[in-house]
């Protein structure tokens, strides 16, 4: 296990990657309303990594280096990603890692096996949940009950992006007994994009106001607020 991970660094550099590739939308003008029913003048699509090589080959580097220091390799024995946008990033890790690798189905796919789990589980394997990103981490209940069902052992989940913004956002996993790692928040993203020439002042001013009270900004604007 490392003990050189410098966490607040790797979050910085994860943010400034997601912003250099364009991943992330500043748009208070006109607010996005998230799956979860929040409010949000930002937007961040991790998918986006998948087609540059320098800032997915940094960010799995922090990733696996993140879950090194906080988990260590030898406890985990597979990796799984969630569908369809965890998929890619269970598979760099699995192959930097040298780890099996399996895919969650949000739903059984209703034929032949009519698996929700793909690829070989073993029973009782230390199954680490992948996806790419996480609002309050209610999307992540299902996959983690899938792997539990198969026979899995599930006690850690990773992200490239948490928001970090709404409360109680990772009660849920907690009480399963699931704790959520995550490389970089808005916070650090904000703390970017001010130093860059990313965005408008008047952009980064409405995200500010929303990082100053997420709930308050959600109601105002359309989304739920609370």
């Amino acid at each position: 296990m490392s003990d050189t991970y410098d966490q607040h660094r790797a979050a910085l550099e994860t943010a400034r990657h997601l912003l250099d590739i364009k991943a992330v939308n500043f748009r208070p003008q006109e607010p996005y309303i998230l799956t979860a029913g929040w409010a949000s003048p930002v937007y961040i699509d991790c998918r986006w990594v998948i087609s540059f090589p320098q800032a997915r080959s940094a960010i799995i580097r922090h990733g696996v280096n993140m879950l090194e220091h906080h988990i260590g390799f030898d406890n985990i024995d597979s990796v799984a990603g969630g569908e369809t946008a965890g998929i890619p990033y269970a598979a760099w890790i699995a192959e930097a890692t040298g780890k099996p690798m399996q895919y969650i189905r949000k739903k059984p796919k209703g034929f032949g096996r009519n698996a929700q789990i793909e690829g070989n589980l073993e029973t009782g394997s230390r199954t680490l949940l992948v996806e790419d990103l996480t609002t309050d981490g209610g999307s992540k209940i299902n996959f983690v009950n899938a792997l539990r069902d198969a026979g899995a052992q599930v006690s850690d989940a990773f992200v490239v992006f948490f928001y970090g913004v709404f409360p109680g956002a990772l009660d849920d996993l907690k009480n399963m007994g699931v704790n959520l790692h995550y490389l970089t928040t808005w916070h650090e993203v904000l703390s970017e994009a001010e130093k860059g020439d990313y965005f408008t002042a008047s952009e980064i001013d409405g995200v500010r106001d929303f990082l100053s009270d997420p709930l308050a900004w959600s109601a105002a604007h359309g989304g739920k607020a609370g």
